[in-house]
């Protein structure tokens, strides 16, 4: 490979635009630190070690997850609520620490470094875990029945699932985006492959979700936690060795410092500026031109957040090749970076209700599956976690069916390269989490009126658990488009030097969802055993009333889905400029990648 290289770079003349062509411009470099190869480095050689990494983690994290209400209810003898808000909050902190780890990751440390690191952690997590759960001295009760669990216990399986945690915050950001990063924008056919890694990559995390919440689940309710943890353990050990494998075949992006120091020169430097007149046009705003192949890609001006373009303009006598510093004068790539993200703001709050149903569907989806009929055939009882697989599969199939049938014919219909606009896609499935909730709720009022007609039997023997299967299959359907939309968005629409925090941003809505619908249940709680009347969180399932609380979420989904089809008409998408000029005008044609 090396030598081709360097016969490429003493060719002819005539040759030299061929040796570019044989080259990746986009300011990756291979594992030499050299320009890489297109022949031999990026696209779906390397993207698919990486989704094999990531089949692993989802096999591990839901293999944890979906089971964990059940564990802390039924090893550590937590009531509902308490273990309710216990999962929340686990699975909020697991989808928040990738905002720490994706800033680390892009400012310092590397996408590839990064994943390697947060794995050692997770692998460490995972150990420590089957350790609380295996060794007889560490678990949460000894041969005995106890009513509470050893103090040694608590303290170690709880520091265990929390350095899973972080072990997630480095892992899931940067994993993502490296994977994303190993296409090209600048290239035709690899800008539509990555069109689809998306959903490739949600197809093989489901994958991992399906083994995790049936194979591994089933070990754990039949051989314990401990067998499962070692499990767990050893094949996301495999999965290291395997992405370390894949190392000579990746495309790398260089960190070059913190992407959150740039931002804030514009916003000074538009304050300091604030008293300046604007120009009579936007191409006398400041742009330059870099020599560094490292450089993010120029951004065409946009007419929006108007005042941040205080930031661009030159002050009479001033000098804009040095005498006015980054914290004075502000290049209009860098004011359209701060832009979009401002942008993404009213985005990411809309986009909370629907996490806020997708976190039901592992917290009180599940605890109404145990106490349902789960046997199969004469003696076969299933998983209560493993209804979950249904949630997974309904994603893959439709995201199969969205890539290879819907995108093509939509490319026809509308002539959008991605055949709807990321927006449009998250907006349908918030149209399906409504639809979620609905069904969700007329099922668990049939379920309690079972309980009411017949205390003692109940639905444990008069309702399958398949009258769960809908809502869990819609809300798969509504993952393949707005939680693979959302994470297109927020990789696609940050700023170039920032995609593994847009993947966090994507992953912290489905964090702050789990925050919220914990301190909702507090407060519907507090609201309804206040009133006077019955809570609707009650010691168990068949004294609450879930049914009244899907329907209370399926009305704020609704009433945030008009506000989001607002916000969603009035976005502005990245624009990004064919040709890099010294300044910027509102003329140049944008990338169709990211404007559309």
């Amino acid at each position: 490979m090396e030598a081709a290289r360097e016969a490429a770079e003493f060719a002819d003349e005539p040759d030299q635009h061929t040796h570019d062509q044989n080259l990746v411009h986009d300011s990756s470099v291979d594992h030499k630190g050299k320009l890489p190869l297109r022949a031999s480095t990026g696209v779906w050689r390397s993207s698919l070690f990486i989704i094999a990494i990531e089949f692993s983690e989802r096999l591990s994290y839901f293999g944890i997850s979906t089971s964990l209400i059940i564990y802390l209810t039924k090893a550590m003898h937590e009531d509902l609520k308490t273990a309710a808000t216990n999962v929340n909050y686990w699975t909020g902190v697991t989808t928040l620490m990738p905002l720490l780890g994706g800033f680390l990751a892009d400012a310092y440390l590397g996408r590839y470094s990064t994943v390697i690191l947060s794995t050692v952690v997770y692998l460490l997590g995972l150990s420590l875990m089957t350790l609380s759960t295996l060794v007889p001295r560490l678990k949460a009760c000894g041969s005995e029945i106890c009513n509470k669990p050893r103090k040694v216990h608590e303290v170690l399986f709880f520091t265990a699932i929390y350095f899973i945690s972080v072990g997630t915050g480095g892992h899931k950001p940067s994993l993502e985006s490296f994977g994303a990063d190993q296409f090209d924008d600048n290239h035709p056919d690899e800008r539509k492959q990555k069109m689809s890694f998306f959903n490739w990559w949600n197809s093989g995390l489901c994958a991992g979700i399906i083994l995790g919440v049936t194979l591994i689940v089933y070990v754990e309710d039949h051989m314990g936690w401990g067998i499962a943890g070692v499990i767990l353990t050893s094949i996301m050990a495999l999965s290291l060795a395997v992405f370390l494998f894949g190392s000579s075949v990746y495309r790398y992006r260089v960190p070059l410092g913190s992407p959150l120091t740039p931002l804030l020169q514009v916003a000074v430097a538009a304050f300091r500026n604030r008293n300046l007149p604007y120009p009579p046009h936007s191409s006398h705003l400041y742009e330059v031109q870099t020599a560094d192949r490292f450089q993010a890609r120029l951004l065409s001006h946009t007419k929006k957040l108007k005042f941040l373009d205080k930031a661009a303009i030159i002050e009479e006598g001033g000098n804009s090749d040095g005498k006015q510093g980054p914290w004075r004068l502000a290049t209009v790539t860098r004011v359209e970076e701060l832009k979009l993200i401002l942008n993404m703001i009213p985005i990411w709050i809309v986009s909370l209700p629907f996490a806020i149903v997708v976190a039901q569907s592992s917290t009180f989806f599940v605890k109404q599956c145990v106490i349902m009929d789960r046997k199969i055939g004469s003696s076969f009882i299933m998983p209560a976690s493993s209804m979950f697989c249904l949630a997974a599969l309904g994603m893959i199939i439709f995201v199969v069916i969205y890539d290879r049938l819907l995108v093509p014919f939509l490319r026809k219909t509308t002539g959008n390269e991605r055949g709807i606009t990321i927006l449009q896609r998250i907006g349908i499935g918030m149209v399906f989490s409504f639809t979620t909730m609905i069904v969700a709720a007329v099922v668990e009022r049939k379920r309690v009126g079972l309980v009411k007609n017949d205390p003692t039997g109940g639905s444990a023997g008069a309702m399958s658990v398949f009258w769960l299967a809908p809502q869990f299959i819609i809300i798969g359907i509504g993952d393949a488009f707005a939680l693979v939309g959302l994470q297109e968005y927020f990789y696609d629409q940050v700023p170039d030097s920032m995609r593994s925090l847009g993947i966090a941003f994507y992953l912290s809505v489905s964090g702050a969802a789990n925050f919220v619908s914990s301190w909702l249940i507090t407060i519907v709680d507090n609201i309804t055993r206040k009133s006077g009347g019955q809570s609707w969180f009650g010691e168990d399932l068949n004294t609450s009333r879930l049914d009244n609380f899907y329907f209370l979420l399926a009305l704020i989904v609704a009433v945030d889905l008009c506000v989001y089809v607002i916000l969603a008409r009035r976005y502005t998408y990245k624009s990004v400029q064919k040709t890099t000029v010294g300044a910027c005008s509102d003329a140049d044609a944008p990338d169709t990648s990211s404007a559309v």
